[in-house]
């Protein structure tokens, strides 16, 4: 009996060596797989991000020496961001409500489109710091702009707004009555205001002041309305901080060295120009 306990014993002492080792080399092959974000972005050359580019002066479609591209000062900063980590950058146009499912199946590496970081989202991704605050503003028809003074008067009305955006939020807890219409392109809610498809189009006030700029038959009111959440974000993947951090160094170096502002200025100018 005795022989049999030392032997039992002794082969529990050579096996726990072996567990050890399994284990070691299950662990290293668990954080070989969650190689960093960052570290392999920067292998394959280039970083993904999706937008919206419908959204002026943020993002949008520019002919620009007889070749469509996608500009506005988001893209600006998506640019800065690339160069800071030293690699390509890559744009994916898509639905606005998309961009976070996109992000989250990791088709995107991340995302910037006017996007406010609000509590619903915080939940499936993670956000950089806020790199610019707004206001947002109301568009109707030239023809109807002495009949809307307050938010009051929009009730019964139909409400055009940006399919998942912070305007459709707003629609819903503020104009109370209203029948809220959400497509997931600016442009469309422009041509549907036109064509006297809906009353009215909630929009954030500069991307408001572009489309205007060349549309004479709309009129941006002067009616501001508070948001809760009225400041924009990037957007990363949950747990892929090492490039959040790196996104908010480059979002602290714009911010301080007024390069922002300069973006703001510029697409503007670019946007109104269409």
């Amino acid at each position: 009996m005795l022989k049999k306990n030392i032997a039992k014993l002794i082969a529990i002492l050579l096996i726990i060596p072996i567990i050890l080792s399994l284990s070691g080399c299950s662990q290293k092959t668990e954080l070989e797989k969650k190689e960093s974000k960052l570290s392999s972005i920067k292998k394959t050359g280039k970083i993904i991000i999706g937008t919206s580019a419908d959204f002026p002066p943020y993002e949008f479609h520019k002919e620009i020496n007889n070749k469509d591209e996608i500009v506005g000062f988001d893209i600006s900063i998506a640019k800065e961001i690339a160069k800071d980590i030293g690699v390509k950058l890559e744009i994916k146009d898509m639905n606005f409500d998309g961009l976070l499912a996109a992000l989250q199946a990791g088709k995107i590496d991340f995302v910037i489109a006017g996007m406010n970081p609000t509590e619903e989202r915080k939940k499936k991704v993670d956000f950089s710091k806020v790199y610019y605050t707004t206001v947002q503003g109301i568009i109707v028809r030239a023809e109807d702009k002495d009949k809307i003074k307050s938010l009051e008067d929009l009730k019964d009305k139909i409400i055009g707004v940006q399919k998942g955006s912070i305007q459709e939020k707003i629609a819903k807890k503020q104009i109370t009555g209203s029948k809220i219409k959400a497509i997931g392109k600016v442009s469309d809610l422009i041509l549907q205001l036109k064509n006297n498809k809906i009353d009215a189009l909630i929009v954030e006030e500069s991307v408001g002041k572009a489309y205007i700029s060349k549309n004479k038959d709309l009129k941006l009111l002067d009616i501001k309305i508070k948001a809760e959440d009225d400041g924009f974000a990037v957007a990363v993947k949950k747990g892929n901080t090492d490039l959040l951090e790196a996104i908010n160094n480059t979002l602290d170096r714009l911010i301080n060295d007024k390069s922002i502002e300069k973006f703001i200025i510029e697409a503007t100018e670019l946007a109104e120009n269409k």
